[in-house]
């Protein structure tokens, strides 16, 4: 598991001071890029080698809010991951606090330069066998 921090800006807020929905999507968006460099497997590395990994699905569930100025630390491990299709799991907490604001996860699949689908394990396995060192084992 990784975590990622993001400082909620001014803009990303609505009339009432809480954080826009939209925005967490967003911020899976930024803990999943950072997750990827982490582990050593960044988007560049992956468009460089002809990978390319479109969302298939993405969801969230809202439980707390947050206001401007807020740090969300956003926790980010994979879900599952199988041949085909990976899904990455996240949850957001105000920095420093227990309680979940947000959780979500969002699923990929993998197309290599040639728009053929790619099999992670047997394709890829130096990526499919990083991600599975941070799979998290469901409770």
């Amino acid at each position: 598991m990784e975590k990622y921090l993001h400082k909620v800006a001014y803009y990303e807020t609505d009339k009432m001071g809480i954080t826009h929905h939209s925005n967490y999507i967003r911020w899976m968006e930024e803990a999943r890029v950072d997750f990827l460099d982490k582990v050593g497997w960044g988007f560049r590395k992956m468009e460089e080698s002809g990978l390319a990994s479109p969302v298939l699905n993405i969801q969230c569930s809202y439980k707390r809010s947050t206001t401007f100025d807020d740090t969300v630390e956003i926790t980010t491990y994979i879900k599952e991951i199988g041949t085909l299709r990976m899904t990455i799991g996240y949850e957001m907490r105000k920095a420093g606090a227990s309680e979940i604001v947000c959780t979500g996860f969002s699923e990929h699949c993998f197309f290599g330069s040639d728009g053929r689908p790619v099999r992670l394990e047997k394709d890829l396995p130096d990526f499919y066998e990083a991600m599975k060192a941070h799979l998290r084992v469901a409770s």
